[in-house]
C-alpha cells in the first residue's frame, strides 16, 4: 500500500488517505473462498400498458403503484421502501422488488447458489404479479429500452436522490436523461476470493462484455423508432457521464489493485451526496447534488462507514463494478429464460477456474484500447465485426454459447395487440 502521498486521479483531485483506507478494508471484506460463492441477479423490466405499447408511470391511474400497493400484502411489512408518501420498494425473502427512475420495475434476486434457483425465484415473483397486472392491465416487458414512448413523455420517480440525479445528468453527456428514463437492464453479480482475483475478473469481464452484449441484445427501439445500433446500452452509458462509466480507469496497467480502484472513486466528483448516514449531518439536507467537489470535500475527516461507502460505490457505473461483490453491467432487460442462460455462461467462465484459466488465454493480452476498439466494431460492423481478430462466430464456439442463444430476432415483437 502507498498511502500517505497524495493522489492525483482527476486533474487537482486529492483523496483522503483514510477513505482510502477504508474503502479498500470494505471491499476486501467481500473476499469470500471459492466454495462460499453465490449469484446475484438484477432484472429491470419495462411497464408497458397492453394494447398500445405506452410507459406506464408510477402516479397514473392502474399505474406502476397501484401494482406495488396490490403486491404488498404478500411481501414483509418491515421491509417496504416509502418516499414523499409512495410506496417504492417490497422485499420478502431473496425477492427485492424496486422502482427506477422512470418507474421501471426491477427484480433483484439473490443471493442464489445456482441459475435454476434464480430462475424459481422469478417463478414465483411472476405468481405473484401477473393476476395484478392483468388486472391493471400492462405487463413488464424485458426490453433494453422504451418502443413507443419517448423519454420526454416519461416522469421521474419522486425521490431525493432521483431529483438529484435527474438535475445532474442534465447537464452532463448526451444520454443521462434517456437512459433513467427509458432503460432497462439485466445485471449478473458474482463473489470473488481475493485482489489479484477480483481484478482478473474486472478486466477479463470488461473485454469479454461487448461480446455478450452482442450475443444478448434486446434493444430493438430506441425513441418510439428502431435502434441505430446494435448495443444501444452501451452507447448511452458510455455517454452519459464518461468521469463514471465505461471502462474502469487504469483497469489495465500493471499493477492495478483495489487502492487504485479506492482513488478513483474517490476522487471523482461524487455527484450526489447522501448524508443519511453521516452523523456530522444531522439536521442538514440529506440528499444534494454535487457538481465539482469529491468525498473528501463532503465527508468528514475520518474512516468512513458502510453506508458512506456503499452509497459512493453506487455513483459509478463502469462496465464491470466492484463493491463487496463484481456486478458485470452489460446486458439488456431479458427474459427469464435468456437471463438463465446468460448466468450460465457467466458462471462457467468466470467461476471454474479451468474456464477462468482458459478465459484468460484468450483474452489475457487485451489492452484497454484494444476493448474500445472491439466495442466501436461491433457498434459499427454488427454482425460482421470481428472483435480481437475474431469473427463473431468463432467468439460464439470460444465463449460456449449456442447458436440458439444469438438474439438476430429480439425476443418480443410488439404488435397493436401486445406482444407476442
Amino acid at each position: 500500500m502507498r498511502y500517505g502521498r497524495k493522489h492525483y486521479a482527476h486533474m487537482g483531485a486529492t483523496v483522503n488517505d483514510e477513505h482510502v483506507r477504508s474503502l479498500v478494508s470494505y471491499i476486501a471484506r467481500g473476499a469470500v473462498p471459492r466454495s462460499e460463492y453465490v449469484f446475484g441477479v438484477e432484472i429491470e423490466h419495462l411497464p408497458i400498458r397492453n394494447g398500445t405499447g405506452a410507459a406506464v408511470d408510477l402516479y397514473s391511474e392502474n399505474g406502476v403503484e397501484d401494482f406495488l400497493r396490490a403486491l404488498r400484502p404478500r411481501f414483509e411489512p418491515e421491509e417496504e421502501t416509502w418516499e414523499n408518501g409512495h410506496l417504492l420498494g417490497l422485499r420478502r425473502g431473496k425477492i427485492d422488488v424496486s422502482t427506477e427512475p422512470g418507474a421501471q420495475v426491477e427484480t433483484a434476486l439473490g443471493p442464489v447458489k445456482s441459475p435454476a434457483e434464480a430462475e424459481e425465484l422469478y417463478a414465483q415473483f411472476r405468481t405473484l404479479a401477473d393476476p395484478i397486472l392483468t388486472e391493471l392491465n400492462f405487463d413488464l416487458v424485458p426490453y433494453g429500452y422504451q418502443p413507443r414512448t419517448p423519454h420526454s413523455d416519461v416522469r421521474i420517480l419522486p425521490t431525493g436522490r432521483y431529483r438529484v440525479l435527474d438535475e445532474y445528468f442534465g447537464t452532463v453527456g448526451s444520454y443521462g436523461l434517456l437512459m433513467m428514463r427509458c432503460s432497462a437492464s439485466t445485471q449478473v453479480s458474482i463473489d470473488f476470493s481475493s485482489e489479484a482475483d477480483s481484478v482478473r475478473k474486472m478486466r477479463l469481464g470488461s473485454a469479454a462484455g461487448p461480446l455478450l452484449g452482442w450475443f444478448f441484445r434486446n434493444s430493438p427501439y430506441f425513441e418510439s423508432g428502431p435502434s441505430p445500433l446494435p448495443l444501444m446500452r452501451q452507447e448511452m452509458w458510455e455517454r452519459t457521464d464518461p468521469q463514471r462509466t465505461g471502462l474502469t480507469p487504469g483497469l489495465f496497467s500493471d499493477g492495478f489493485g483495489w487502492e487504485d480502484y479506492a482513488v478513483n472513486m474517490l476522487s471523482t466528483p461524487l455527484m450526489v451526496a447522501d448524508m443519511g448516514g453521516t452523523p456530522e449531518h444531522e439536521g442538514r439536507e440529506k440528499v444534494f447534488t454535487v457538481w465539482h467537489e469529491n468525498a473528501a470535500d463532503i465527508y468528514p475527516d475520518r474512516a468512513l462507514n458502510d453506508y458512506e461507502m456503499a452509497h459512493i460505490l453506487s455513483t459509478h457505473f463502469n462496465d464491470v463494478r466492484l463493491k463487496q461483490f463484481l456486478e458485470f453491467r452489460h446486458w439488456d432487460s431479458l427474459p427469464i429464460d435468456r437471463v438463465r442462460r446468460l448466468m450460465e455462461i457467466v458462471e462457467s467462465l468466470f467461476c471454474d477456474d479451468a474456464q477462468l484459466d482458459r478465459l484468460q488465454h484468450l483474452l489475457g493480452g487485451v489492452r484497454e484500447v484494444d476493448v474500445l476498439a472491439a466495442k466501436a466494431d461491433i457498434q459499427a460492423n454488427g454482425a460482421q465485426a470481428r472483435p480481437y481478430g475474431r469473427s463473431l462466430e468463432q467468439w460464439c464456439e470460444l465463449l460456449g454459447i449456442r447458436e440458439s442463444d444469438e438474439t438476430d430476432a429480439f425476443c418480443y415483437k410488439l404488435t397493436n395487440d401486445g406482444y407476442a
